[in-house]
């Protein structure tokens, strides 16, 4: 403890979602769930970029803050269902776009990784500009990972800063990236590939002299994106040392406020490194769950418009 090796989503699932990419590509593709009717700002940073902010306010007490997942945006179902859940539990809701996502490109030559905690820091600080008093951190997949990087490599977090859930978190990055490369799994990766392709075109139109671009046509896999267009915008040397330094791997054991991971088994996009139970025995704020079934960013519920993510994340910060 706190490991949470036997989850109660394994005695609740649907029969057909057993199959983990059923699951994945019915939560993605076919799940209907409208976003709610936010007011979405324009927040601008220091460094002459932009975010913007999808939200609602419910409460001035609390409020969570969303963070999606890889070229995915404040408005995916999963993001949705969620954020209806919160609101119903008289929370506010904060759903933010990572540089580029949300349908605006951004102005710098930079997009986003799993350690763009500086970001998120913006985010937050945007909901106590809002008077919130307590700020809950919910994040899918990608957004998962920006969450642990950010309970594990800021120091001296706000006290206001109550908790985070991560949900189907690449914990390492690299085992994840391998995973993509396997079998049916190479349809979600060549899915990602395609809509990060379009982004560096434009980038490539925004900023000529950056960097080869001619060499995007050469773009078939993570790895050769990663080597040559995502590590050096973001100024890693290559695609193992971009892994290796923005996994939560790196930073979960100075985790420090209660935070429940939630990552299934069966997720196809995660791989060895990515079910840190050692940690969870041994640190009493980090708890771990790892369901038999789930896919990645998905865990459909009987009878329920709702998933177990969502459900849980809201027990789990009702329980602290």
């Amino acid at each position: 403890m706190p490991y949470i090796k036997e989850s109660k989503y394994d005695k609740s699932i649907p029969f057909l979602h057993k199959n983990a990419h059923f699951s994945t590509i019915y939560a993605a593709k076919v799940k209907n769930f409208s976003a709610p009717k936010y007011k979405r700002e324009k927040l601008e940073l220091s460094d002459g970029d932009f975010l913007n902010v999808d939200y609602k306010m419910q409460s001035k007490i609390k409020a969570v803050i969303l963070c999606h997942g890889l070229e995915g945006n404040s408005q995916r179902t999963y993001i949705n269902s969620c954020a209806d859940y919160f609101l119903r539990q008289d929370f506010s809701v904060f759903a933010w776009n990572n540089r580029s996502c949300g349908g605006e490109m951004n102005r710098l030559p930079r997009l986003y990784h799993h350690a763009t905690i500086d970001d998120l820091d913006q985010i937050v600080q945007f909901a106590f500009n809002k008077n919130i008093q307590e700020v809950y951190l919910i994040g899918f997949s990608m957004g998962g990972a920006q969450v642990l990087n950010y309970f594990g490599r800021i120091n001296d977090i706000d006290k206001r800063v109550k908790a985070g859930v991560a949900i189907s978190v690449p914990v390492e990055v690299k085992a994840s990236a391998e995973s993509l490369k396997k079998g049916f799994n190479q349809v979600y990766m060549k899915n990602f590939v395609i809509d990060l392709t379009k982004k560096l075109k434009v980038k490539s139109e925004q900023f000529p002299e950056l960097m080869n671009w001619k060499n995007i046509k050469n773009i078939k896999d993570f790895d050769y994106l990663d080597d040559n267009f995502t590590a050096p915008m973001h100024g890693f040397i290559d695609k193992n040392d971009y892994y290796f330094k923005v996994s939560p791997a790196r930073s979960m054991e100075k985790i420090n406020k209660p935070v429940l991971v939630i990552n299934s088994l069966d997720d196809p996009f995660l791989g060895e490194g990515c079910f840190p139970v050692k940690l969870a025995e041994k640190n009493s704020f980090f708890h771990l769950e790892t369901p038999k079934y789930g896919g990645h960013c998905a865990y459909p519920m009987k009878n329920s418009v709702y998933s177990y993510a969502e459900i849980r994340a809201f027990d789990f910060f009702k329980s602290l």
